[in-house]
């Protein structure tokens, strides 16, 4: 008996121990599931007692709703010959006014032989003759196009934020098809204002993109870019990569996407539809400091341009700008590259007057100047003689006129029937007498837009001393 009294408490101790090691993890784990379970409902409470994602949500649909109806899904059927490939291309657009014009990327349509117009609601129409200039107008420098169908199909024109100048941080919207993915939407905010990625512009042309973190992925090129109100603010152009960080029209989607300002688009498709060409603004500078020729002014504490060089009677020589004068700001907008300061004045018409402020001697100066017009020829020449190099063309300036000074064995140009040698007698139904008109005359009739442009050769037998005149169809990928 005494044994068992002895023991009997350690008995006690000893079960009471298993009880808990028993029974403790599941009332701990019971205790931890009462304590989540009080937090979800307070959570729950939360969200029903306070609708600000649901008023988020709303707005969201609302921009969807109120954009969704005017974008268009474009498939591209290219020209036979056409040296962009078999099959066809898709991209986006979106309607621009009542006339029934839709905007897309000049890189979007380029070659094309016929473009199919689906709308949100499965309407599908055809593009249209575009004021006698074939089914799309487009200028190849700002890779901007305008296309046309039948405003009675039921077009509705998307909002504009004309005037409104996008900050970094504003919430955005894109619209589009990407990998094919009609009518898709996607959000992000203004990542940065001002970008030159020049690589995008495939013929050299204009920049002042606004960055983006929204994703945009091949079939998006075209699309419209939205604020919150559902206003178009700039179009889908380019994305960066890992590999091409300066932009590319190619490739998936990196947290990197710029796209076309609506100052810019505006102004392209206004002259378009009404004239068929478009005239740029000249500001007749050149500036010091080569590729970078930016310089850090630290009495403003910002960045500007060196005037080197400033036109005879040009505009900026009318408005009392001199060589050595600082230029930090024009229309308003800081200067933070030689591109977009080029793409500024440039977005504007001739004859349009523009703000330029600056220093001389360190002292503040305002210049209002009147713009000329950017020499047209300027930018065709460049853009074609690069066209042609890569088809695999080169020239040279003789007595005569204008010759082929060599052929890239393997090319298009060697395939299409191009020798050393031959005589170039006109382009595009147009006589040259020098190398500069060639790539002037094949810009002006659609070389940089994947159209077949004509050239007329001679090639002079030497033996026989006959010449012998051909024409070659001459279409350029880009």
């Amino acid at each position: 008996m005494r044994r068992f009294v002895a023991y009997g408490p350690a008995f006690v101790v000893l079960l009471t121990v298993v009880v808990v090691l028993l029974a403790g993890p599941a009332a701990v784990r019971r205790l931890g599931s009462a304590q989540t379970e009080a937090r979800i409902v307070l959570a729950q409470r939360a969200l029903d007692d306070d609708d600000i994602l649901e008023r988020i949500n709303r707005a969201a649909r609302g921009v969807a709703e109120s954009v969704r109806p005017s974008v268009v899904h474009l498939e591209v059927t290219p020209a036979r010959g056409s040296r962009r490939g078999p099959g066809r291309a898709t991209g986006s657009g979106w309607v621009y006014d009542g006339g029934g014009h839709i905007i897309t990327n000049a890189h979007v349509v380029r070659g094309a032989d016929r473009i199919s117009v689906q709308f949100a609601d499965g309407r599908v129409a055809e593009a249209e003759d575009v004021g006698g200039a074939g089914i799309f107008l487009a200028d190849p420098y700002t890779d901007i196009a305008v296309l046309k169908v039948d405003p009675d199909a039921g077009t509705f024109p998307v909002r504009r934020a004309t005037g409104v100048q996008p900050q970094q941080g504003d919430r955005v919207f894109v619209f589009g098809s990407p990998f094919g993915f009609k009518f898709s939407m996607s959000e992000g905010i203004v990542s940065g204002l001002g970008r030159d990625a020049i690589a995008a512009v495939e013929f050299g042309g204009f920049t002042n993109f606004i960055q983006t973190d929204a994703a945009v992925n091949p079939g998006n090129s075209g699309g419209p870019l939205v604020d919150i109100k559902g206003r178009v603010i700039g179009m889908n152009v380019a994305i960066a990569t890992g590999r091409e960080s300066q932009g590319t029209t190619e490739g998936q989607s990196a947290g990197i996407s710029f796209a076309i300002p609506l100052g810019t688009i505006e102004s392209v498709v206004d002259q378009l539809i009404t004239r068929g060409r478009v005239a740029r603004g000249f500001l007749g500078i050149s500036w010091q400091g080569g590729d970078d020729p930016l310089v850090y002014e630290p009495s403003i504490r910002g960045t500007g341009f060196r005037v080197a060089t400033v036109l005879p009677d040009g505009p900026a020589d009318r408005a009392g700008i001199r060589p050595g004068d600082l230029i930090t700001t024009i229309a308003g907008q800081p200067v933070t590259g030689s591109e977009v300061l080029r793409s500024v004045v440039t977005a504007m018409r001739p004859g349009e007057q523009i703000a330029v402020n600056g220093l001389r001697q360190r002292e503040p100066r305002e210049f209002t100047v009147t713009l000329g017009e950017y020499p047209p020829e300027d930018l065709a020449r460049t853009a074609a003689a690069g066209a042609l190099v890569r088809y695999g063309l080169l020239m040279a300036d003789t007595r005569r006129g204008p010759v082929v000074a060599d052929v890239i064995n393997g090319s298009a140009a060697a395939e299409a029937g191009f020798a050393d040698g031959q005589l170039i007698q006109s382009v595009g139904g147009t006589a040259v007498s020098r190398r500069g008109d060639v790539y002037l005359n094949a810009a002006e009739h659609g070389l940089l837009l994947g159209r077949a442009v004509p050239f007329v050769v001679a090639q002079t037998d030497e033996a026989s001393g006959t010449s012998e005149t051909k024409t070659i169809e001459v279409r350029t990928s880009r």
